[in-house]
């Protein structure tokens, strides 16, 4: 197996040094990578499907890069192993509206802490939401506040045993549902294939970038930049020098010179079609 590079991954998330397992350094190390390690759909984007074992998705981040679910959760666990954390793998389903049946679609990896040193709870450990957590949780029922934004966490129909985190209203998505069971990466291929190769996927059909951080959230969807904190603002990035510098200062994402006008051409694309719905 290859090994993982600690120092190097740490100094990716600006975190100068490695500490003994326990609540506050797992929750400083959840809030580097969330700020730091965006999640985003370039490579979706370009047509290429990635790889979702866990140290390639290492390399990916250390690299400069982000991913989804399938990557940050499984890049982070990795880390964490690495660090002397005993890291779970669950199978999660997002729910993407109250009008939809909770379900544990495999669209989404979770992750989960225990036997924590200083702590007898386990924890919901979970960097591949997007506009998600900034912190991980206590894994109980009861509401959690992080800066603006409201979480629930409440037992789920979705599966026995399951867990549900349901978002704050400004989300993108409803809820998310993920099963006590514990898996490894090849449960989710069918799902990674479809999410990053099929025209019905949201990954497809729009290009998207977000973070978190201790403030807001930042969400790049094709065109429109939107920071979402106690207030909401947007900014249609309609000039192509502008998106990419939003893309490097914002996200940290750097694109290389020839996946540009591909890249580009996609963004504005989404951004006609959903004009041209709303007229």
């Amino acid at each position: 197996m290859r090994p993982l590079d600690v120092p190097v991954f740490l100094r990716r998330l600006g975190v100068a040094d490695a500490e003994p397992p326990g609540v506050a350094a797992l929750t400083r190390l959840h809030r580097a990578f969330v700020e730091r390690v965006p999640y985003e759909t370039v490579e979706v984007q370009l047509g290429r499907l990635t790889s979702i074992d866990p140290l390639d998705s290492v390399a990916r981040v250390l690299a400069g890069g982000g991913g989804y679910c399938f990557h940050l959760n499984a890049a982070f666990g990795e880390l964490l192993r690495a660090l002397g954390y005993r890291v779970t793998r669950h199978p999660g389903g997002v729910q993407t509206s109250g009008d939809v049946e909770p379900a544990i679609t495999r669209n989404h990896l979770a992750l989960t802490v225990h036997d924590l040193p200083d702590s007898d709870d386990t924890w919901l450990v979970d960097v591949g939401l997007g506009d998600g957590l900034h912190s991980p949780l206590p894994l109980r029922a009861g509401v959690h506040h992080q800066g603006p934004f409201t979480f629930e966490l409440a037992p789920s129909a979705a599966a026995p045993g399951a867990w549900q985190l349901r978002h704050d209203p400004r989300g993108s998505f409803f809820a998310m549902h993920f099963a006590p069971d514990a898996v490894g990466m090849d449960h989710f291929a069918d799902r990674h294939v479809h999410l990053s190769t099929s025209p019905s996927s949201g990954f497809v059909r729009t290009f998207s970038a977000l973070r978190v951080d201790g403030r807001g959230w930042d969400v790049l969807r094709a065109l429109t930049l939107t920071r979402v904190e106690d207030a909401t603002t947007r900014t249609l990035l309609d000039d192509r020098a502008d998106w990419f510098t939003a893309l490097a200062d914002v996200y940290g994402l750097v694109v290389a010179e020839n996946d540009r006008d591909p890249l580009w051409r996609k963004a504005v694309s989404q951004h006609e079609a959903h004009l041209a719905a709303r007229s």
